[in-house]
Protein backbone atom coordinates (compact mmCIF):
# COMPACT_ATOMS: atom_id res chain seq x y z
CA UNK A 1 0.00 0.00 0.00
CA UNK A 2 1.61 3.12 -0.88
CA UNK A 3 1.94 5.11 2.12
CA UNK A 4 0.96 8.26 0.27
CA UNK A 5 -2.67 7.71 0.26
CA UNK A 6 -3.17 6.60 3.78
CA UNK A 7 -3.25 8.31 6.92
CA UNK A 8 -4.31 6.43 10.12
CA UNK A 9 -6.60 9.38 11.87
CA UNK A 10 -5.67 9.57 16.22
CA UNK A 11 -8.05 10.41 19.26
CA UNK A 12 -11.46 12.16 18.79
CA UNK A 13 -10.40 12.65 14.81
CA UNK A 14 -10.53 8.78 14.65
CA UNK A 15 -13.94 8.99 16.48
CA UNK A 16 -15.07 11.58 13.79
CA UNK A 17 -14.10 9.59 10.74
CA UNK A 18 -15.32 6.60 12.34
CA UNK A 19 -18.96 7.82 12.75
CA UNK A 20 -19.02 9.62 8.91
CA UNK A 21 -17.68 6.06 7.70
CA UNK A 22 -20.57 4.64 9.75
CA UNK A 23 -23.29 6.91 8.63
CA UNK A 24 -21.96 7.25 5.11
CA UNK A 25 -22.33 3.10 4.47
CA UNK A 26 -25.62 3.58 6.09
CA UNK A 27 -27.07 5.72 3.19
CA UNK A 28 -26.19 3.28 0.63
CA UNK A 29 -28.74 0.49 1.36
CA UNK A 30 -31.14 3.50 2.32
CA UNK A 31 -30.72 4.63 -1.18
CA UNK A 32 -31.12 1.58 -2.50
CA UNK A 33 -34.35 1.29 -0.32
CA UNK A 34 -36.05 4.26 -1.30
CA UNK A 35 -35.04 3.63 -5.54
CA UNK A 36 -32.71 6.71 -5.46
CA UNK A 37 -29.25 7.29 -7.20
CA UNK A 38 -27.46 9.44 -5.00
CA UNK A 39 -24.20 8.70 -6.22
CA UNK A 40 -22.64 11.69 -4.36
CA UNK A 41 -25.17 11.42 -0.85
CA UNK A 42 -22.94 9.02 1.06
CA UNK A 43 -19.59 11.02 0.47
CA UNK A 44 -21.38 14.70 1.32
CA UNK A 45 -22.80 12.96 4.68
CA UNK A 46 -19.05 11.55 5.74
CA UNK A 47 -17.56 15.15 4.80
CA UNK A 48 -19.77 16.77 6.99
CA UNK A 49 -19.13 15.25 9.53
CA UNK A 50 -15.36 14.36 8.87
CA UNK A 51 -13.90 17.35 6.13
CA UNK A 52 -10.67 15.01 6.01
CA UNK A 53 -12.32 11.56 5.39
CA UNK A 54 -11.25 11.25 2.39
CA UNK A 55 -7.53 11.57 4.07
CA UNK A 56 -8.26 8.56 6.47
CA UNK A 57 -9.87 6.34 3.88
CA UNK A 58 -8.58 3.53 3.06
CA UNK A 59 -7.49 3.54 -0.61
CA UNK A 60 -6.45 0.49 -2.50
CA UNK A 61 -2.81 -0.01 -3.54
CA UNK A 62 -3.04 1.32 -6.68
CA UNK A 63 -5.09 4.41 -7.88
CA UNK A 64 -5.37 5.45 -11.52
CA UNK A 65 -7.06 8.49 -12.70
CA UNK A 66 -8.55 10.08 -15.43
CA UNK A 67 -9.49 13.70 -16.03
CA UNK A 68 -9.84 16.46 -19.18
CA UNK A 69 -13.12 17.90 -20.84
CA UNK A 70 -14.32 15.14 -23.05
CA UNK A 71 -13.80 11.73 -22.68
CA UNK A 72 -13.00 10.58 -19.71
CA UNK A 73 -15.82 8.84 -18.40
CA UNK A 74 -15.78 6.50 -21.59
CA UNK A 75 -11.41 5.56 -20.74
CA UNK A 76 -12.63 5.41 -17.22
CA UNK A 77 -15.01 2.76 -18.03
CA UNK A 78 -12.73 1.09 -20.86
CA UNK A 79 -10.14 0.81 -17.89
CA UNK A 80 -12.38 -0.22 -15.45
CA UNK A 81 -14.07 -3.12 -17.15
CA UNK A 82 -10.83 -4.19 -18.67
CA UNK A 83 -9.12 -5.03 -15.20
CA UNK A 84 -12.36 -6.14 -13.90
CA UNK A 85 -11.98 -8.49 -16.60
CA UNK A 86 -8.80 -9.46 -15.88
CA UNK A 87 -8.90 -10.31 -12.47
CA UNK A 88 -8.34 -7.44 -10.71
CA UNK A 89 -10.81 -6.29 -8.06
CA UNK A 90 -11.88 -3.01 -9.14
CA UNK A 91 -13.81 0.21 -7.37
CA UNK A 92 -14.65 3.36 -9.84
CA UNK A 93 -16.96 6.22 -9.85
CA UNK A 94 -18.11 4.92 -13.33
CA UNK A 95 -21.35 6.66 -12.74
CA UNK A 96 -19.67 9.76 -13.44
CA UNK A 97 -19.85 11.11 -10.31
CA UNK A 98 -16.64 12.96 -10.61
CA UNK A 99 -16.50 15.93 -7.92
CA UNK A 100 -15.16 15.23 -4.59
CA UNK A 101 -18.26 14.15 -2.90
CA UNK A 102 -18.14 11.35 -5.88
CA UNK A 103 -14.87 9.98 -5.37
CA UNK A 104 -15.43 9.89 -1.99
CA UNK A 105 -18.67 7.65 -2.12
CA UNK A 106 -17.06 5.56 -4.89
CA UNK A 107 -14.11 5.05 -2.13
CA UNK A 108 -16.00 4.56 0.80
CA UNK A 109 -17.45 0.75 -0.90
CA UNK A 110 -14.33 -0.15 -1.27
CA UNK A 111 -13.42 -0.97 2.66
CA UNK A 112 -15.55 -2.31 5.41
CA UNK A 113 -16.97 -0.47 8.71
CA UNK A 114 -13.07 -0.69 9.90
CA UNK A 115 -11.75 1.01 6.90
CA UNK A 116 -10.06 -2.18 5.29
CA UNK A 117 -10.03 -1.90 1.98
CA UNK A 118 -10.66 -5.11 -0.12
CA UNK A 119 -10.24 -3.75 -3.57
CA UNK A 120 -6.38 -3.83 -5.10
CA UNK A 121 -7.00 -0.90 -8.15
CA UNK A 122 -9.20 2.49 -8.35
CA UNK A 123 -9.85 4.01 -11.33
CA UNK A 124 -11.56 7.12 -10.80
CA UNK A 125 -12.75 10.06 -13.30
CA UNK A 126 -11.69 13.14 -11.88
CA UNK A 127 -13.82 16.55 -12.57
CA UNK A 128 -10.76 19.04 -13.44
CA UNK A 129 -11.73 21.55 -11.08
CA UNK A 130 -12.37 19.34 -8.05
CA UNK A 131 -8.64 18.41 -8.06
CA UNK A 132 -7.84 21.67 -5.36
CA UNK A 133 -9.75 19.23 -3.54
CA UNK A 134 -9.08 15.75 -4.12
CA UNK A 135 -5.35 15.58 -4.72
CA UNK A 136 -4.33 16.84 -1.07
CA UNK A 137 -5.66 13.43 0.42
CA UNK A 138 -4.99 11.23 -3.03
CA UNK A 139 -2.42 10.54 -5.14
CA UNK A 140 -2.75 8.76 -8.29
CA UNK A 141 -0.12 6.55 -9.34
CA UNK A 142 -0.67 7.10 -12.84
CA UNK A 143 -3.19 9.79 -14.40
CA UNK A 144 -4.56 10.69 -18.05
CA UNK A 145 -5.37 13.79 -19.04
CA UNK A 146 -7.67 13.05 -22.23
CA UNK A 147 -7.77 16.84 -23.65
CA UNK A 148 -8.27 20.45 -22.74
CA UNK A 149 -11.08 22.39 -24.42
CA UNK A 150 -13.02 25.13 -23.77
CA UNK A 151 -16.23 23.67 -21.16
CA UNK A 152 -18.73 25.50 -19.15
CA UNK A 153 -17.42 28.90 -19.02
CA UNK A 154 -19.12 29.98 -15.84
CA UNK A 155 -17.14 27.19 -14.07
CA UNK A 156 -13.95 26.77 -16.13
CA UNK A 157 -13.75 30.04 -18.06
CA UNK A 158 -10.79 29.13 -21.02
CA UNK A 159 -9.00 25.68 -21.34
CA UNK A 160 -5.33 27.73 -20.39
CA UNK A 161 -6.89 28.17 -17.52
CA UNK A 162 -8.20 24.75 -16.40
CA UNK A 163 -4.39 23.66 -17.84
CA UNK A 164 -2.49 25.99 -15.01
CA UNK A 165 -4.91 25.01 -12.62
CA UNK A 166 -4.33 21.10 -12.65
CA UNK A 167 -0.63 21.96 -13.12
CA UNK A 168 -1.03 23.86 -9.33
CA UNK A 169 -2.63 20.73 -7.86
CA UNK A 170 -1.65 17.37 -9.32
CA UNK A 171 0.56 15.39 -7.36
CA UNK A 172 4.27 15.43 -8.58
CA UNK A 173 4.43 11.88 -7.65
CA UNK A 174 2.19 10.94 -10.04
CA UNK A 175 2.87 9.69 -13.71
CA UNK A 176 0.75 11.19 -16.85
CA UNK A 177 -0.37 10.12 -20.05
CA UNK A 178 -0.83 12.51 -21.92
CA UNK A 179 -2.66 13.32 -25.63
CA UNK A 180 0.65 14.87 -27.82
CA UNK A 181 -1.82 16.13 -30.09
CA UNK A 182 -3.09 18.58 -27.69
CA UNK A 183 -0.38 20.97 -26.76
CA UNK A 184 -2.78 22.13 -24.10
CA UNK A 185 -3.35 19.14 -21.92
CA UNK A 186 0.21 17.61 -23.03
CA UNK A 187 2.08 20.49 -21.58
CA UNK A 188 0.37 20.32 -17.87
CA UNK A 189 2.59 19.99 -15.02
CA UNK A 190 6.03 20.04 -16.69
CA UNK A 191 8.01 18.53 -13.83
CA UNK A 192 5.66 15.37 -13.62
CA UNK A 193 7.04 11.79 -15.22
CA UNK A 194 4.95 11.79 -18.39
CA UNK A 195 4.33 9.60 -21.74
CA UNK A 196 3.09 10.70 -25.06
CA UNK A 197 0.13 9.42 -26.87
CA UNK A 198 -1.93 10.30 -29.82
CA UNK A 199 -2.97 9.11 -33.76
CA UNK A 200 -0.91 9.37 -36.39
CA UNK A 201 -2.07 10.40 -40.29
CA UNK A 202 -5.67 9.59 -41.16
CA UNK A 203 -6.99 9.78 -44.47
CA UNK A 204 -9.37 12.57 -43.37
CA UNK A 205 -7.05 15.28 -41.93
CA UNK A 206 -6.25 17.99 -43.03
CA UNK A 207 -3.81 21.06 -42.56
CA UNK A 208 -6.23 24.40 -41.98
CA UNK A 209 -8.72 24.21 -39.19
CA UNK A 210 -12.66 24.53 -40.15
CA UNK A 211 -14.38 24.62 -37.05
CA UNK A 212 -15.41 28.18 -35.01
CA UNK A 213 -12.77 27.43 -32.03
CA UNK A 214 -8.96 26.39 -32.54
CA UNK A 215 -7.67 27.63 -28.68
CA UNK A 216 -3.88 26.89 -30.31
CA UNK A 217 -3.19 29.49 -32.97
CA UNK A 218 0.06 30.91 -31.80
CA UNK A 219 3.42 29.62 -30.54
CA UNK A 220 2.89 28.57 -27.01
CA UNK A 221 7.18 29.47 -26.83
CA UNK A 222 7.71 32.70 -28.98
CA UNK A 223 4.34 33.59 -30.36
CA UNK A 224 4.50 32.49 -33.75
CA UNK A 225 2.24 30.77 -36.23
CA UNK A 226 1.95 27.72 -35.52
CA UNK A 227 1.57 25.13 -38.64
CA UNK A 228 -0.20 22.18 -38.92
CA UNK A 229 1.22 18.40 -40.31
CA UNK A 230 -2.19 17.43 -39.95
CA UNK A 231 -4.97 18.75 -38.33
CA UNK A 232 -8.04 16.95 -36.88
CA UNK A 233 -10.53 18.83 -35.34
CA UNK A 234 -10.15 22.37 -33.24
CA UNK A 235 -6.65 22.31 -32.08
CA UNK A 236 -5.95 18.74 -31.65
CA UNK A 237 -3.66 18.01 -34.27
CA UNK A 238 0.56 17.72 -35.10
CA UNK A 239 2.00 21.10 -34.95
CA UNK A 240 5.56 23.17 -35.54
CA UNK A 241 6.53 26.67 -35.18
CA UNK A 242 8.53 27.92 -38.53
CA UNK A 243 9.87 30.30 -36.31
CA UNK A 244 11.13 28.61 -32.95
CA UNK A 245 10.68 25.00 -34.27
CA UNK A 246 8.38 24.19 -31.08
CA UNK A 247 6.80 20.92 -32.12
CA UNK A 248 4.31 18.08 -30.73
CA UNK A 249 6.13 15.82 -28.30
CA UNK A 250 6.80 12.60 -29.47
CA UNK A 251 4.34 9.92 -29.16
CA UNK A 252 5.15 7.21 -26.57
CA UNK A 253 2.13 5.14 -27.21
CA UNK A 254 1.18 5.64 -31.17
CA UNK A 255 -2.51 4.88 -32.49
CA UNK A 256 -1.39 4.06 -36.07
CA UNK A 257 -3.45 2.73 -39.42
CA UNK A 258 -6.71 3.47 -37.77
CA UNK A 259 -9.69 2.65 -39.77
CA UNK A 260 -13.42 3.28 -39.94
CA UNK A 261 -13.73 1.23 -42.24
CA UNK A 262 -12.30 -2.19 -40.46
CA UNK A 263 -13.10 -0.33 -37.52
CA UNK A 264 -9.63 -0.82 -36.09
CA UNK A 265 -6.54 0.84 -35.00
CA UNK A 266 -3.24 -0.49 -33.65
CA UNK A 267 -1.49 1.38 -30.77
CA UNK A 268 2.30 1.05 -30.71
CA UNK A 269 5.32 1.53 -28.74
CA UNK A 270 9.06 0.44 -27.68
CA UNK A 271 7.28 -3.17 -26.21
CA UNK A 272 5.51 -4.01 -28.56
CA UNK A 273 1.92 -3.45 -30.67
CA UNK A 274 -1.35 -4.73 -30.69
CA UNK A 275 -4.10 -4.84 -33.29
CA UNK A 276 -7.65 -3.21 -31.14
CA UNK A 277 -11.37 -2.71 -32.29
CA UNK A 278 -13.09 0.67 -32.22
CA UNK A 279 -15.43 0.70 -29.86
CA UNK A 280 -17.66 3.19 -32.10
CA UNK A 281 -17.01 4.92 -35.63
CA UNK A 282 -16.08 8.23 -34.23
CA UNK A 283 -12.92 9.58 -34.28
CA UNK A 284 -13.40 11.06 -31.19
CA UNK A 285 -13.05 7.31 -29.28
CA UNK A 286 -10.66 6.06 -31.08
CA UNK A 287 -8.92 8.78 -29.22
CA UNK A 288 -10.33 7.49 -25.81
CA UNK A 289 -9.34 3.66 -27.08
CA UNK A 290 -5.66 4.71 -27.31
CA UNK A 291 -5.71 6.38 -24.40
CA UNK A 292 -7.49 3.47 -22.12
CA UNK A 293 -4.43 1.17 -24.17
CA UNK A 294 -1.78 3.49 -23.17
CA UNK A 295 -2.87 3.27 -19.27
CA UNK A 296 -3.40 -0.19 -19.46
CA UNK A 297 0.63 -0.81 -20.43
CA UNK A 298 1.76 1.70 -18.03
CA UNK A 299 -0.44 -0.44 -15.42
CA UNK A 300 1.74 -3.62 -16.45
CA UNK A 301 -0.15 -5.32 -18.75
CA UNK A 302 0.67 -6.73 -21.99
CA UNK A 303 -0.82 -5.94 -25.44
CA UNK A 304 -2.18 -9.54 -25.52
CA UNK A 305 -3.44 -9.39 -22.15
CA UNK A 306 -5.48 -5.98 -23.02
CA UNK A 307 -6.60 -7.16 -26.73
CA UNK A 308 -8.29 -10.53 -24.98
CA UNK A 309 -10.27 -8.29 -22.20
CA UNK A 310 -11.12 -4.66 -24.24
CA UNK A 311 -12.61 -6.86 -27.06
CA UNK A 312 -15.83 -7.65 -24.60
CA UNK A 313 -16.17 -3.27 -23.25
CA UNK A 314 -19.37 -1.97 -25.26
CA UNK A 315 -19.81 2.21 -24.52
CA UNK A 316 -22.44 3.01 -21.81
CA UNK A 317 -26.37 3.06 -23.03
CA UNK A 318 -26.49 5.86 -21.07
CA UNK A 319 -23.57 7.59 -23.61
CA UNK A 320 -24.93 5.87 -26.68
CA UNK A 321 -27.51 2.87 -27.55
CA UNK A 322 -28.79 2.45 -31.16
CA UNK A 323 -31.84 0.41 -31.97
CA UNK A 324 -33.91 -0.30 -35.64
CA UNK A 325 -37.31 -0.36 -35.59
CA UNK A 326 -39.65 -0.46 -38.89
CA UNK A 327 -36.77 0.79 -40.87
CA UNK A 328 -35.65 3.81 -38.71
CA UNK A 329 -32.48 3.64 -36.44
CA UNK A 330 -33.18 5.00 -33.23
CA UNK A 331 -30.20 6.68 -31.37
CA UNK A 332 -29.48 8.28 -27.95
CA UNK A 333 -26.45 10.11 -28.64
CA UNK A 334 -24.99 12.39 -25.27
CA UNK A 335 -23.75 15.45 -26.95
CA UNK A 336 -22.56 17.18 -23.76
CA UNK A 337 -24.37 20.79 -23.01
CA UNK A 338 -22.44 23.96 -22.46
CA UNK A 339 -19.53 22.51 -24.48
CA UNK A 340 -19.21 23.74 -28.03
CA UNK A 341 -16.56 20.80 -28.90
CA UNK A 342 -18.97 17.76 -27.75
CA UNK A 343 -21.77 19.31 -30.12
CA UNK A 344 -19.20 20.35 -32.84
CA UNK A 345 -18.06 16.55 -32.76
CA UNK A 346 -21.49 14.80 -32.33
CA UNK A 347 -22.53 17.30 -35.27
CA UNK A 348 -19.67 16.44 -37.71
CA UNK A 349 -20.40 13.07 -36.78
CA UNK A 350 -24.27 12.93 -37.85
CA UNK A 351 -23.12 14.64 -41.02
CA UNK A 352 -21.25 12.19 -42.24
CA UNK A 353 -23.77 9.67 -41.86
CA UNK A 354 -24.97 8.18 -44.72
CA UNK A 355 -29.22 8.70 -45.78
CA UNK A 356 -31.56 11.02 -44.33
CA UNK A 357 -31.13 11.71 -40.66
CA UNK A 358 -33.27 13.70 -38.65
CA UNK A 359 -32.32 15.53 -34.62
CA UNK A 360 -34.27 15.89 -31.44
CA UNK A 361 -32.21 18.16 -29.97
CA UNK A 362 -32.84 17.47 -25.69
CA UNK A 363 -29.71 19.31 -24.50
CA UNK A 364 -30.33 21.76 -21.48
CA UNK A 365 -33.84 21.02 -21.33
CA UNK A 366 -34.31 20.63 -17.48
CA UNK A 367 -31.65 23.92 -17.62
CA UNK A 368 -33.34 26.82 -15.60
CA UNK A 369 -34.77 28.96 -17.81
CA UNK A 370 -33.52 32.43 -15.99
CA UNK A 371 -30.04 31.74 -15.43
CA UNK A 372 -27.06 29.51 -17.31
CA UNK A 373 -26.70 32.78 -19.65
CA UNK A 374 -23.99 30.74 -21.19
CA UNK A 375 -26.60 28.54 -22.34
CA UNK A 376 -26.65 30.88 -25.38
CA UNK A 377 -23.25 32.09 -25.52
CA UNK A 378 -21.62 28.90 -26.07
CA UNK A 379 -23.85 28.14 -28.83
CA UNK A 380 -21.78 30.38 -31.25
CA UNK A 381 -18.94 28.30 -30.61
CA UNK A 382 -20.26 25.23 -31.82
CA UNK A 383 -20.25 24.31 -35.29
CA UNK A 384 -24.10 24.00 -35.94
CA UNK A 385 -22.95 24.35 -39.70
CA UNK A 386 -22.69 21.08 -39.91
CA UNK A 387 -26.44 20.73 -40.32
CA UNK A 388 -27.22 22.81 -42.68
CA UNK A 389 -27.40 19.61 -45.01
CA UNK A 390 -30.52 19.36 -46.82
CA UNK A 391 -30.34 15.41 -45.69
CA UNK A 392 -31.16 16.80 -42.14
CA UNK A 393 -34.04 17.79 -40.10
CA UNK A 394 -33.72 18.92 -37.04
CA UNK A 395 -36.33 19.58 -34.13
CA UNK A 396 -35.37 21.73 -31.44
CA UNK A 397 -37.63 21.37 -27.88
CA UNK A 398 -37.19 22.58 -24.33
CA UNK A 399 -36.52 25.65 -22.69
CA UNK A 400 -33.51 26.90 -25.21
CA UNK A 401 -35.39 25.86 -28.03
CA UNK A 402 -35.69 29.27 -29.71
CA UNK A 403 -31.92 29.86 -28.97
CA UNK A 404 -31.36 26.67 -30.80
CA UNK A 405 -33.39 27.61 -33.66
CA UNK A 406 -31.93 30.88 -33.90
CA UNK A 407 -28.26 29.47 -34.36
CA UNK A 408 -29.38 26.90 -36.79
CA UNK A 409 -31.31 29.81 -38.83
CA UNK A 410 -27.55 32.05 -38.25
CA UNK A 411 -25.97 28.63 -39.42
CA UNK A 412 -27.31 28.54 -42.69
CA UNK A 413 -30.10 25.61 -41.89
CA UNK A 414 -33.09 26.58 -43.74
CA UNK A 415 -36.69 27.11 -42.16
CA UNK A 416 -37.90 23.79 -43.75
CA UNK A 417 -35.36 21.79 -42.56
CA UNK A 418 -36.62 22.84 -38.77
CA UNK A 419 -39.52 22.68 -36.39
CA UNK A 420 -39.53 24.40 -33.00
CA UNK A 421 -41.87 22.22 -30.12
CA UNK A 422 -41.97 23.63 -26.55
CA UNK A 423 -42.83 20.70 -24.84
CA UNK A 424 -40.02 17.45 -25.62
CA UNK A 425 -42.71 15.10 -25.86
CA UNK A 426 -45.09 16.43 -28.03
CA UNK A 427 -41.67 17.71 -30.57
CA UNK A 428 -41.28 13.99 -31.07
CA UNK A 429 -44.56 13.89 -33.11
CA UNK A 430 -42.63 16.19 -35.42
CA UNK A 431 -40.31 13.17 -36.72
CA UNK A 432 -40.76 11.80 -40.14
CA UNK A 433 -39.51 8.52 -39.19
CA UNK A 434 -38.74 7.16 -42.88
CA UNK A 435 -37.39 3.98 -43.25
CA UNK A 436 -33.87 3.89 -44.09
CA UNK A 437 -33.85 6.75 -41.62
CA UNK A 438 -31.94 7.77 -38.83
CA UNK A 439 -32.96 9.77 -35.79
CA UNK A 440 -30.70 11.07 -33.33
CA UNK A 441 -32.04 11.85 -29.99
CA UNK A 442 -28.95 14.29 -28.65
CA UNK A 443 -29.16 15.24 -24.64
CA UNK A 444 -26.47 16.67 -22.60
CA UNK A 445 -24.42 15.31 -19.56
CA UNK A 446 -26.60 17.66 -17.00
CA UNK A 447 -29.98 16.90 -18.49
CA UNK A 448 -32.33 14.06 -17.12
CA UNK A 449 -31.17 10.92 -18.37
CA UNK A 450 -34.72 9.44 -17.32
CA UNK A 451 -36.31 12.44 -19.81
CA UNK A 452 -33.88 11.05 -22.86
CA UNK A 453 -35.09 7.82 -22.42
CA UNK A 454 -38.49 8.52 -21.53
CA UNK A 455 -38.27 10.62 -25.18
CA UNK A 456 -36.97 8.14 -26.95
CA UNK A 457 -39.49 4.75 -26.39
CA UNK A 458 -41.90 7.25 -27.61
CA UNK A 459 -39.68 7.71 -30.55
CA UNK A 460 -40.00 3.73 -30.66
CA UNK A 461 -43.59 3.57 -29.97
CA UNK A 462 -44.10 6.02 -32.62
CA UNK A 463 -41.61 4.41 -35.42
CA UNK A 464 -43.18 0.93 -34.73
CA UNK A 465 -46.97 2.14 -35.35
CA UNK A 466 -45.93 3.89 -38.51
CA UNK A 467 -47.83 2.80 -41.47
CA UNK A 468 -45.49 1.89 -44.41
Amino acid sequence: MDKKNREKPRGLRAIRFLAALWCAKLTVPLLKITRHNGTNFPGEIAMKICPEFLRYLDKPARVLAVTGTNGKTTVTNLLCDTLTAAGHRVLSNRAGSNMYPGVATALLTGVNIFNRCSCDTAVLEIDERSSRLIFPHLTPEIMAITNLFRDSIMRNAHPQFIADFLTRYIPRGTKLVLNADDLISSAVAPENERVYFGIERMSTDVTECVNRLNDMRICPKCAGRLEYEYLRYHHIGRVRCADCGFESPAYDYAGADASLETMTVTVRDRGGEGRYGLISDSIFNIYNLVTAVAMLREYGMDHAEIQKYISQVKLVGTRHTDEEVNGVHVINQMAKGLNALACSRAFDYIASQPGEKEILLLMNCLSDERHWSENVCWLYDADFEFLADPSIHVIVTGPRGKDYFLRLKLAGVKDEQMDYVRDEFEAADKLYLRPGSSVFLLYGADDSLDLAFRVREKVLKLAKEAKR
